[in-house]
């Protein structure tokens, strides 16, 4: 009967029908469960479930579609390369940029280093239009001193091999034999370069960054004889405060022509007098220095601040002027850096250097910050007639190491992240860390506002009290170009390094990329207006003028300071950690010690 059914056309229609009934009861069972599914995930109603179910047609048509066509599956390393094609970039392509970043920044030392050597080599400083040397700082060669430690850290055996080396042909002799220097100047490049080379080639068990030049010994020994020379000025001053100038052939000093020292000077000198200390076992250097900062305790101030003058015949501040900017600004960064340089010792309680910076750093909150009009950059200004005086807007490039200065303050050369995490900051640690972000920012607005893109030596800010039209920098697009008022007189630039200076200590205290990427901006307008093809960087003479007059002079930090932070800035964080070290006002870092 089975193969007379099937042989009959009823039969295999029959057939054909039992096989399409089993295929329809297959597909909308796998419908079902695959539609609850889904509307458990979408949150569907069992309506729309009964629908899709039932909808057969239209599932039946789905078994004739062609299948999706799946991207091709890619390895890890095709998978890098996509990400970098759509503008995705990763942490490590991000880190080989900045270190690209960084071999520009040594490229541009090179470059400088070359143009000093080849004009200038064993004068104060270079001349890169005239392709000359000029001595302006007591003919010690300072470039050489000062250049001599980026050179180690940017790991440029070469420059370190020649720089060592005239170092040790030349320069005890220079100083036996020269006369008038200025003892913060030489204290701070010199005796400070010297010192903190000894360090980084090796010595006391230092870092031995550098491969080639003399040994760490005849760094010391260098250092000692300029340091014996310079005491000078210490002992031969009636009072605690050091006279200004040395004559350094007959160790012999005197006071500058009016009597006065600046109150940064006298007090900007204690790092490098406190290290050699320790590191030669003779307590004589620090003894005199600490001198100093043990007076200025006992005088009278304005809520931490002080006057910019100090008379070493009376041993008082002089006048009424107070400000952060010249003759003043070390005073405020000299306070919490020896104190983080001494705190661990046990043989003295420094914590009034603490207690000093507090107070001053309240003074400044109080009485010298204000936001400017229209756009609220936040600014410190100037008392020129003192306290009870009026406040002029007035602000020196060389303010903005008062950013870093606060930054590092607040966490002690510790990460932010870290400091919070080990409680380690208080609520006016945290409120001078966010003025630190706000004036760091103020400094590179100052920056960007002018047509090169480079900024003045001062700036003035817009107040309800004060504004001059038709001073701006230059730059019609900058947000700020209302806010900030640059005179003629004041448009120059020296190739100063404090505004880089804090956007290195920010960002390794924060950790936020944007300081890096203000700090490249600074860096290619340096390039694009202050570079000598022949060699060499000139300070400029008008910034918010392009292409700007050049001013034919290669500050020595420029090399020693600028360049230095600048590849710090852009490189590894564990590089001459802040916890670590502290930089004198040169940058030049000295290691700190722990008991």
């Amino acid at each position: 009967m089975r193969r007379e059914c099937l042989s009959c056309s009823t039969g295999k229609f029959l057939g054909l029908l039992m096989i399409f009934g089993l295929a329809c009861l297959m597909l909308t069972h796998t419908n079902k469960a695959h539609s609850v599914s889904d509307g458990l995930a979408k949150g569907i109603g069992t309506n729309e479930e009964h629908e899709e179910v039932t909808d057969v047609g239209i599932r039946f048509k789905k078994l004739f579609r062609r299948a999706p066509r799946l991207p091709p599956r890619l390895s890890p390393d095709e998978k890098i390369i996509h990400r970098n094609f759509t503008g995705k970039l990763n942490e490590p392509n991000v880190e080989e940029q900045w270190k690209a970043r960084q071999q520009n920044v040594k490229d541009a030392f090179t470059h400088a280093w070359s143009g000093y050597k080849k004009f200038a080599m064993g004068y104060d400083e270079l001349m890169p239009v005239s392709r000359l040397g000029v001595d302006g700082l007591g003919g010690l060669g300072a470039t050489v001193v000062d250049a001599l430690d980026t050179a180690m850290i940017m790991g440029l055996d070469e420059v370190v091999s020649e720089a060592g080396s005239w170092i040790e042909s030349h320069l005890l002799d220079r100083i036996r034999q020269k006369g008038q220097v200025n003892l913060f100047e030489t204290t701070i490049r010199v005796l400070g370069g010297l010192l903190s080379a000894y360090h980084l080639s090796g010595g006391e068990q230092g870092m031995t960054l550098a491969q080639k030049g003399p040994k760490p010994t005849i760094y010391l020994d260098i250092a000692k004889n300029l340091a014996d020379r310079l005491l000078s000025a210490f002992t031969s001053s009636p009072t605690a405060i050091p006279f200004s100038d040395v004559v350094l052939r007959d160790s012999s000093a005197h006071s500058a022509p009016d009597g006065l020292s600046s109150t940064s000077e006298v007090s900007t000198l204690q790092l490098e007098f406190n290290y050699l200390s320790a590191i030669s076992g003779d307590p004589k250097y620090r003894t005199e220095g600490m001198k100093v900062l043990a007076h200025l305790k006992t005088l009278p101030k304005t809520e931490g601040l002080v006057p910019i003058y100090i008379s070493p015949h009376s041993g008082e501040f002089s006048g009424e002027n107070i400000r952060l900017g010249s003759r003043g600004d070390s005073y405020y960064e000299y306070l919490i850096k020896v104190w983080l340089q001494l705190r661990d010792t046990q043989d003295g309680n420094f914590t009034y250097l603490h207690d000093m910076y507090e107070e001053a750093m309240r003074g400044v909150k109080h009485m010298l910050v204000q936001k400017s009009i229209p756009s609220e950059l936040v600014f410190v200004g100037e008392l020129p007639v003192g306290p009870k005086g009026y406040l002029s807007p007035k602000m020196d490039h060389l303010v903005c190491f008062l950013p870093g200065t606060l930054a590092l303050g607040a966490t002690k050369g510790l990460t932010k992240e870290k400091a919070m995490k080990d409680n380690l900051l208080t609520f006016e640690d945290l409120e001078n860390l966010k003025l630190a972000e706000d004036l760091t920012k103020t400094c590179f607005e100052m920056y960007s506002v002018t047509s090169t893109g480079l900024a003045p030596e001062i700036a003035y800010f817009r107040t309800k009290d004060y504004f001059e039209s038709g001073l701006d920098g230059g730059n019609k697009s900058s947000e700020y170009v209302n806010d900030i008022i640059i005179k003629h007189a004041d448009r120059h630039n020296l190739l100063r390094p404090e505004t880089v200076e804090s956007l290195f200590v920010l960002y390794r205290i924060t950790q936020d990329p944007k300081y890096r990427e203000w700090g490249w901006h600074i860096f290619e307008s340096f390039e694009k207006y202050t570079k000598v093809e022949s060699g060499g960087y000139s300070s400029l003479d008008d910034v918010t003028t392009v292409p700007p007059p050049k001013r034919d002079k290669m500050e020595t930090f420029f090399l020693g300071e600028t360049l230095k932070y600048l590849y710090l800035l852009f490189g590894d964080s564990s590089v001459i950690p802040l916890d670590k070290f502290a930089f004198n006002t040169e940058a030049h870092p000295l290691p700190i010690k722990s008991s």
